[in-house]
């Protein structure tokens, strides 16, 4: 590392000069604490006896050897800041590999050398855009339980052979953890950390969460990991007033501390930039995961969050700089942005003024879709173009459309939940709700248990309701989402041209009193037809004109018999009739269903 260009907040490789790092002598251990008076290591190898450590830069790092350290102890950082009020706190390790298990605070040695086997994946994971990507949203510790444990955790090893079997059968091609970086809270769900670089205890070492990354690609699944740039956990052992100062946080007291209660990164401090970065680069680099999903991107963009404040230039300089720096050293990976603004060139390249995320996640549609299929069906006539409004800024930006474990806790009810009407009425409408979502350009993502039907709000508690697909009509609700989603991974229209000008085109989105929607997708030869009928009163013989068509043939119909509809299975070709302009096609659509056809082009006379 260069250490001039860490403190101008230029480094992607912090981590491998700062924390505990086994070499041939022993273990060096290095730490950042500018405003202290002195810093000593205390370690687990010596009975936790203070052991003084040499100020070795005048920017205030710190450095002790010692050759008797192996993988495996624990320690801390012993600060006595130069503020004789201040309190000697010891602090785990900003910069630590590992850390002991919640509610004990010590990092421990790691030693992160690992040979993977995943060369062939890495050389061939990129062109993502043009490739599906269906991610599967996982909180580890309760998708599902081990009655083995104590917690009821599953280690990253022992889970990854159950989690990749199910997330292949499942139609799924990506697996997005909620953060895995250490935190001292089972409620944050990772999103207040005190070890950016320490992979929870909670499921083990990082030396298995490489087991699992490594599996994961050996089946073809690529995973992505939740980063949280924006503010980390308030507790006095970690980042908060590390050395007696707010080093890593604001010192104004207004911008101190976010509307979670957690402390704010400053971002206009170089050292704090170089630490986030570097952090990014070291989930990518040591562990191959193929994406980072940014947390709250908005509070980064705006002051606080908030756009009547103006935008904060130091987080979003920061943002262009690691993200610039992050396609420069990792080009094939995803950079996703979780923003809820509008703030324009969020998918731009930087070096035309943008942020440079490949990704950003499009909270309008999930807001205006979620609406929409809560409505009554007799309102949803004058609601109609909610579902059509986001075609009209989606060449904007590359979308990606989230149903995130967002839309699932804390009172909003499941996905599943938010469907009009009462229990059976709620299945059919979700079974259309993922059909629009399938047919409606951008990647997917989708938080677990929703496949299920699930009723019950999420929590970290406990694990998903694996039990309820014993009843037939959630089991044939997640019969269909597996065909949908092996449907969106086999057929090229639906994702090649997510953000070609030619790859979706409205057949008709002016059937306000049916409530019926006609969406093509096309790539290349690959070609499909979706109809969309959201109100409750069947439609018979609705016509929709096709140009250069023979017939089409049925692949899915949301109403099928074996998905709890009412509808015989049938894939026979349907004929169209000659008319000006192309083909025309007559079609029933039962109540609050949905079908998808390909579409098979006019021979060649």
């Amino acid at each position: 590392m260069d250490i001039h260009q860490f403190f101008l907040g230029n480094a992607f490789d912090a981590y491998e000069y700062f924390g505990a790092h086994v070499t041939e002598n022993g273990v060096v251990f290095r730490t950042l604490a500018p405003n202290a008076e002195s810093v000593s290591l205390i370690c687990s190898c010596n009975g936790w006896n203070p052991i003084p450590m040499e100020r070795i830069h005048n920017g205030g790092i710190y450095e002790v050897t010692l050759p008797d350290a192996v993988p495996g102890q624990m320690y801390k950082y012993r600060i006595i800041p130069k503020n004789p009020d201040g309190d000697v706190i010891d602090h785990c390790d900003p910069y630590g590999f590992g850390m002991e298990l919640r509610p004990h605070t010590a990092s421990i040695i790691r030693n992160l050398s690992y040979t993977f086997h995943d060369a062939e994946w890495m050389k061939n994971r990129g062109d993502h855009y043009h490739k599906p990507v269906n991610i599967y949203e996982v909180h580890l510790g309760s998708w599902v339980t081990n009655p083995q444990n104590e917690n009821g955790w599953y280690t990253y090893e022992e889970i990854a052979p159950k989690l990749i079997g199910y997330v292949q059968e499942n139609g799924y091609n990506y697996i997005e953890f909620m953060p895995l970086s250490e935190h001292p809270a089972d409620c944050s769900w990772g999103y207040q950390n005190t070890g950016f670089f320490s992979p929870t205890s909670r499921y083990g070492t990082a030396h298995q969460l490489k087991v699992l990354v490594e599996q994961c690609h050996h089946a073809g699944i690529g995973v992505i990991m939740d980063f949280v740039p924006v503010h980390f956990a308030v507790d006095g052992y970690a980042l908060n007033h590390y050395d007696g100062s707010p080093l890593y946080e604001y010192p104004e007291k207004e911008d101190n501390y976010s509307e979670w209660g957690s402390c704010n990164f400053i971002h206009a401090r170089g050292e704090v930039r170089s630490f986030l970065q570097s952090c990014a680069n070291y989930w990518l680099k040591e562990f191959h995961f193929d994406g980072i999903r940014m947390d709250a991107v908005s509070r980064l963009i705006y002051w606080g969050g908030c756009e009547s404040r103006g935008t904060n230039p130091a987080s979003i300089h920061f943002l262009q700089r690691m993200n610039q720096g992050l396609h420069q050293l990792h080009p094939d990976a995803m950079l996703i942005a979780e923003d809820s603004t509008s703030y324009a060139g969020v998918t731009c390249p930087v070096e035309y003024g943008g942020l440079g995320f490949d990704y950003k996640w499009d909270m309008g549609w999930m807001n205006d879709t979620l609406d929409y299929f809560r409505q009554y069906p007799w309102e949803r006539i004058h609601a109609y173009h909610k579902l059509t409004f986001s075609m009209m800024y989606y060449p904007n930006e590359r979308y990606l459309l989230p149903l995130s474990h967002d839309e699932n806790v804390h009172g909003k009810a499941t996905v599943m939940q938010k469907m009009f009407g009462e229990y059976e009425k709620k299945f059919p409408q979700a079974r259309l709700l993922y059909l629009y979502m399938i047919a409606h350009p951008g990647k997917k993502l989708l938080f677990m248990g929703s496949e299920l039907g699930q009723l019950r709000e999420w929590t970290e508690k406990q694990q998903q309701d694996w039990d309820i697909l014993k009843y037939p009509i959630h089991d044939a609700f997640h019969r269909y989402m597996r065909h949908l989603g092996q449907l969106y991974l086999q057929e090229p229209a639906l994702h090649y041209g997510d953000y070609e000008p030619d790859g979706f085109r409205w057949v008709d989105c002016h059937q306000e009193s049916h409530c019926i929607y006609a969406i093509e997708r096309k790539a290349h030869d690959s070609r499909l037809v979706i109809l969309l009928h959201m109100s409750d009163a069947g439609q018979r013989d609705y016509p929709f004109t096709l140009p250069d068509c023979e017939q089409l043939i049925p692949l899915l119909h949301t109403d099928w018999e074996e998905f709890h509809g009412h509808t015989k299975k049938d894939t026979e070709p349907i004929q169209g009739d000659t008319v000006r302009g192309g083909t025309q096609f007559t079609v029933s659509l039962p109540p609050f269903s949905g079908i998808m056809f390909r579409v098979v082009p006019k021979r060649p006379k």
